[in-house]
């Protein structure tokens, strides 16, 4: 068998880091490091900024919903 890299060494040595501010990782928020951390990922999960682009056309009634959210948003 092959000898294991000098980067891959170091690789497994690396410790995990916050999804969201990159400090160590807490066993009880994985893969964040503070509920805060968490409750930040999942206001962008429902805020809409995780999103995988498509070609799709939107259908009239989540456009108008769109609109509706941006004008709430707004009124804050």
């Amino acid at each position: 068998m092959g000898e294991i890299s000098e980067f891959d060494k170091k690789k497994r040595k690396r410790k995990p880091s916050c999804a969201i501010c990159g400090k160590p990782v807490d066993a009880a928020y994985r893969p964040f490091c503070s509920e805060r951390c968490k409750t930040i990922d999942l206001g962008r999960w429902l805020g809409g900024e995780y999103r995988l682009q498509t070609n799709e056309e939107p259908d009239e009634a989540e456009l108008l919903d769109l609109a509706k959210a941006l004008e709430e948003r707004q009124e804050r």
